[in-house]
């Protein structure tokens, strides 16, 4: 028996996935079909997940290598081989950044669509539960009233009616129509079974897919506050901070590459069943339901017939008898019988009880329901389901590549800020120009005293027996307006310094080339107006 479906199609990525390599643990190709009870099949995933386990692997290898090499080969550079290695690591940070952030979105994107297509399917499948549970208990109620509350009513009035026969043979007849409303109630397949099956894995996958969110959730939210943290590191050139991110940054790769294994054998898994899923179901279901209804339930086609048509139908011709025969027994029985009528009235009303029954079965067992709420699964869990695991390995992939991008980037970073601070330790204090000289200065007044000497006395142009301490108040008394045109004149911009060394009868400690051409080049009205004090 086949039909052709047009209502569910798999989507392209069900096929690409589906056509994956599938090899067991003795690296033998098998079947592609999906039957998770099989050994080799279940091999094959397995070894989905050690692909990326040995991933995992040469990525470690290659940072150690790296690592090492860095460790190994760490020579002095110097100053014009510093500022690109500074831009390399400026580079892979933002890098690692971007590529982070973007693989946060990506995974909080694949996580909700997954969770969205589980949800779907377990909605599903609770609904389906729920329809057989319904069913269930209307043929339960149905058969319990016709066997225990039917057969009471019949044997009072059997007593009643002793004397006539004809009334007597009307019970008879009644009798075997109750006998035959239970038969085809019995010929309905016994869905106590499925219920609990679907009921069974509804929960499981809630269960699961509940914890599996929330791992996602937290991995994600590390990866994030891991880049941050890394960032912040960079910024404050923070070695301990660093060194924590790095030691974090190797757990989440190893996270990130074990989510790429599960992701991808889940993924596969799954569309081998989105590829032939009525197969699956029908294998599955063999032995407990007969094929036609399965059959019947998965395609729903108008040209199918039902299989619940011939037993529903004779439930209701045999109930149609049965008012019948009770109206009749009211209208002639009850005048010569009053003690009847309530024996009468009372199957009468269990007579319409279980028509409004049968009305709710046809209607539960009608394919359109169940055939409804299986599309719905099929399409939560081979359309958002798989698009979602599809973008949780992408997002494992990016992770990776930020990861091994900071990782790369934080030693460069610490040997650059080992460097740096190295530099500025070097630095001499005791020059007057020095930024940090200055702040201590700032700090100590008392060592000004040694600048102002070290600015009057040592010159390389300069007489040193025509140099001489210039008083107090002559650095607070020089014009402003002899200074800036003397800073104009050798530096091209006026500009006030702490120290101001002209119009203390003092030159600058030393000349540039520059400088001192200028000064030669002065003219005489020049010399005249500035007086003696930049004699050569």
């Amino acid at each position: 028996m086949s039909s052709v479906r047009e209502d569910y199609i798999a989507p392209w990525w069900i096929y690409w996935l589906h056509n994956f390599p599938h090899v067991n643990l003795n690296f033998q190709p098998i079947d592609n079909t999906f039957t998770p009870e099989d050994q080799n099949y279940q091999q094959s995933l397995i070894f989905l997940g050690c692909v990326a386990a040995a991933g995992l692997g040469v990525n470690l290898l290659c940072l150690a290598i790296y690592l090492s090499c860095l460790c190994c080969c760490r020579k002095d550079e110097e100053e014009e081989s510093k500022r690109p290695n500074s831009c390399c690591v400026t580079w892979s940070a933002v890098a690692a950044g971007l590529i982070s952030c973007a693989a946060v979105g990506v995974g909080f994107y694949g996580n909700s669509e997954t969770n969205d297509g589980v949800y779907q399917l377990t909605y599903s499948l609770y609904n389906a539960n729920h329809t057989l549970g319904g069913v269930n208990s209307l043929v339960t109620g149905t058969m319990g009233g016709m066997e225990s509350g039917l057969k009471q009513h019949l044997a009072r009035l059997d007593e009643i009616f002793a004397t006539r026969g004809d009334y007597v043979q009307t019970l008879r007849f009644m009798q075997q129509m109750a006998d035959n409303v239970i038969k085809q109630l019995l010929g309905l397949p016994d869905w106590d079974i499925a219920k609990v099956d679907l009921a069974a894995i509804a929960d499981q996958t809630a269960n699961v897919e509940y914890y599996r969110w929330l791992t996602y959730l937290l991995l994600l939210i590390l990866d994030l506050v891991i880049c941050l943290a890394a960032c912040l590191g960079l910024a404050k050139q923070s070695r301990w901070l660093l060194t924590t991110m790095m030691v974090f940054g190797v757990l989440t790769l190893i996270l990130s590459w074990a989510s790429l294994g599960a992701d991808l054998a889940t993924a596969v898994g799954t569309s081998d069943f989105c590829v032939a899923p009525d197969k699956f179901v029908m294998n599955q279901t063999k032995g407990l339901i007969t094929s036609d209804i399965v059959h019947y339930y998965l395609y729903c086609s108008q040209t199918l017939p039902n299989p619940f048509q011939q037993s529903l139908t004779i439930f209701q011709r045999s109930l149609t008898t049965m008012q019948i025969q009770i109206q009749g027994l009211l209208q002639f029985a009850v005048p010569l019988f009053p003690t009847a009528e309530r024996d009468l009235l009372g199957i009468q009303n269990l007579l319409n009880s279980s028509e409004a029954s049968l009305h709710q079965l046809t209607a539960l067992l009608d394919c359109r329901g169940l055939n409804k709420d299986y599309l719905d699964a099929l399409v939560g869990v081979c359309y958002d389901g798989v698009e979602g695991l599809l973008y949780l390995c992408l997002f494992s992939i990016l992770a990776i590549c930020a990861f091994c991008a900071m990782l790369c980037a934080i030693p460069r970073a610490w040997t650059h800020i080992a460097s740096r601070e190295r530099d500025y330790d070097d630095i001499d204090e005791e020059d007057p120009f020095n930024p940090q000289a200055r702040r201590v200065a700032t700090q100590n007044p008392s060592h000004t005293t040694n600048m102002h000497s070290f600015c009057s006395y040592s010159s390389s142009m300069g007489s040193q027996s025509s140099l001489h301490p210039p008083a107090a108040q002559a650095v607070s008394n020089a014009p402003v307006s002899e200074y800036m045109n003397q800073a104009a004149l050798f530096g091209g911009n006026p500009r006030y310094e702490n120290v101001p060394l002209i119009g203390r009868g003092s030159p600058p400690p030393s000349y540039s080339p520059s400088m001192r051409a200028t000064y030669l080049s002065m003219t005489e009205d020049q010399i005249r107006h500035f007086g003696n004090d930049f004699q050569a």
